[in-house]
């Protein structure tokens, strides 16, 4: 709610509760895909941290094959369109950050040099860049990843590929 000079000014949108399956105790770190279709939290299901990925239409949850193996999960992101899922999960006793395809099933494990460990995680829209956060001796720090080289560009519907330059106006 904003208060602007005397008087109360609220949001008027509609108020829905992401439904947590019967199996959920507790629902986190929620994101929400560029286009509104697609919501990541984590859950609490049977003991673990694990992300759930709910079609804020109809409430289904997708299906996440690629990261059952990789738990616990923190910190999603999505893309624009829901495409990309980035987040911070765990193999053995490292953490990684990863991203997961939902077009191709692919999960693309992003390397960090030298020891530094994953915090929290940030997808742009476009899927071509990623904020991490991370811990490096001790020292927090946000690192910058170009992604264009490994993920096609997920744009929202009706955007060309390649949009032309601005040009200056007179």
């Amino acid at each position: 709610m904003l208060l602007i000079g005397m008087g109360l000014v609220g949001c008027s949108g509609r108020v829905e509760r992401a439904g947590g399956g019967l199996l959920a105790k507790s629902q986190q770190n929620p994101a929400l895909s560029g286009n509104g279709q697609w919501l990541a939290v984590i859950s609490d299901l049977r003991g673990r941290q694990t992300v759930q990925l709910r079609n804020v239409s109809n409430g289904s949850i997708q299906a996440l094959p690629q990261l059952k193996r990789h738990q616990p999960h923190s910190s999603p992101s999505l893309s624009w369109n829901g495409r990309y899922l980035a987040l911070i999960t765990q193999q053995g006793r490292r953490r990684m950050a990863v991203i997961a395809d939902r077009l191709n099933g692919r999960l693309h494990p992003i390397q960090l040099p030298g020891g530094r460990d994953p915090i929290q995680v940030s997808l742009s829209p476009d899927a071509q860049t990623m904020a991490l956060q991370v811990t490096d001796q001790g020292l927090w720090r946000v690192e910058i990843f170009d992604l264009s080289d490994v993920l096609e560009t997920d744009r929202p519907a009706g955007q060309a590929l390649s949009t032309p330059p601005l040009s200056p106006t007179p």
